[in-house]
């Protein structure tokens, strides 16, 4: 491949739709990234033929950082497929093996870790730093990817910062953070990765990768794209979700809903519970799932010698996954919740750049009438203020405050 292909389809330039994307249509929006990747990728070919290469395009340890929303995990996963492809020519094809079960997350040789809970603990860590150390079995790297790596507990980053200092010859870290919250990555490991800066996604793009990859149709779409905050993911939820689109819609009636005391905790409340449904949906048909392949595996409904040890290990067992679950659930939970007041500090911004008469495009323009009667009510100062609260309830959140409790905090400051 040579130097012009910077500009190829690979990295960014293609048309939409076209197969010589390969593994990169994953990536949406992102085509400096995308370079910077392939780029690394040519570099790693190289290196495994024993050739000299260019100095840091390929390195052992990566950070992808990157407002939420915009394709951390989607970038490593691409990445590490195309680290892994089958194709000598054009490695990152999409279509082989491995790169399919990359993508996937079921690659023998790829290893991702998603946090359950609320963090990383030093002991799954651990099992994950022995696990790196071993050689690959079926492709050319052995890949360890660490979404939000930012909940890493202190012990858990000292461990892993010893495998990323004496790193395995066939071994790649690929760590994924927030770029609001960096410095959540200790230093030292920061230090000793490659950094790689996401972009907010414009609106064309999560558009046109909404029409193409999910076959939604163009108006809804646009319109998704356009009220997503540059989220990809939240995006195809309100695109394809009738009850996500009703959730915004309830968050969205809030700050010209509280016209008294009364409704202060009603909409709390309201707002509370639409979070914890949200994180039922998507955790309930994973729960039942995981219960059965439990239950499956330890035995469940044998018959004859030793049944009744099986079965006190599996409901030993199921306790413990029981467990994960709930603090998934409770993750999930902040995440919904937290998405909300995002949604909610949007349309106070909306209102700000109103007032101000900036050109900007709105977070919700679906709702400019709204936000033009707010501006026209209130002053740019009780404005900011309201702003400031949902801020604070998001800082509260992430201190472990009962959201209920954060919550009706809120709602009773944007009501006074």
């Amino acid at each position: 491949m040579t130097a012009e292909t910077d500009s190829s389809p690979a990295a960014g330039g293609a048309v939409p739709g076209s197969s010589a994307e390969g593994i990169w249509v994953e990536v949406v929006g992102q085509p400096e990234a995308v370079r910077t990747l392939t780029s690394a990728v040519r570099a790693a070919r190289a290196r495994l033929r024993g050739e000299s290469t260019t100095g840091g395009a390929m390195t052992h340890a990566w950070l992808f950082t990157g407002p939420p929303g915009s394709g951390r995990s989607e970038a490593a996963r691409a990445f590490a497929g195309a680290l892994q492809c089958a194709d000598v020519e054009t490695p990152g094809c999409g279509a082989c093996p491995a790169c399919e079960t990359a993508l996937a997350g079921t690659h023998a040789d790829v290893t991702t870790v998603a946090p359950e809970g609320l963090s990383i603990s030093v002991a799954e860590m651990r099992s994950l730093v022995q696990a790196a150390a071993r050689r690959p079995t079926t492709g050319y790297w052995r890949i360890v990817l660490i979404e939000d790596a930012d909940r890493l507990t202190e012990g858990a980053a000292n461990a892993l910062l010893k495998a990323i200092e004496e790193p395995p010859e066939r071994t790649v870290f690929l760590l994924c953070a927030p770029s609001d919250h960096p410095a959540d990555v200790p230093v030292t490991i920061r230090s000793r990765c490659r950094a790689l800066q996401l972009r907010t996604p414009l609106v064309g793009a999560i558009a046109e990768s909404l029409c193409r990859r999910d076959g939604i149709e163009r108006s809804t779409a646009e319109w998704a794209a356009s009220v997503c905050g540059g989220h990809i993911g939240r995006a195809r939820r309100l695109a394809t979700d009738p009850q996500a689109r009703e959730r915004r819609e309830t968050v969205l009636s809030i700050p010209r809903g509280l016209r008294d005391l009364s409704e202060v905790f009603g909409e709390a409340g309201r707002l509370v519970r639409s979070a914890e449904t949200e994180a039922s949906e998507l955790n309930e048909e994973r729960n039942e799932a995981e219960k059965e392949e439990l239950r499956t595996a330890m035995g469940a409904g044998g018959t004859g010698k030793g049944t009744s040890s099986a079965t006190k290990g599996a409901n030993a067992a199921l306790k413990e996954l029981e467990r994960k679950q709930k603090a998934r659930a409770t993750r999930s939970q902040r995440d919904a919740l937290d998405l909300a007041l995002v949604d909610l500090a949007g349309f106070y911004r909306d209102v700000l750049a109103t007032r101000f008469g900036a050109t900007v495009p709105l977070n919700h323009p679906d709702f400019a009438r709204d936000v033009s009667r707010a501006a026209a009510e209130w002053t740019s100062e009780t404005a900011l203020r309201r702003l400031e609260a949902v801020l604070g309830c998001r800082t509260a959140l992430n201190r472990n405050v009962k959201p209920v409790v954060a919550v009706e905090a809120l709602a009773a400051e944007l009501y006074r």
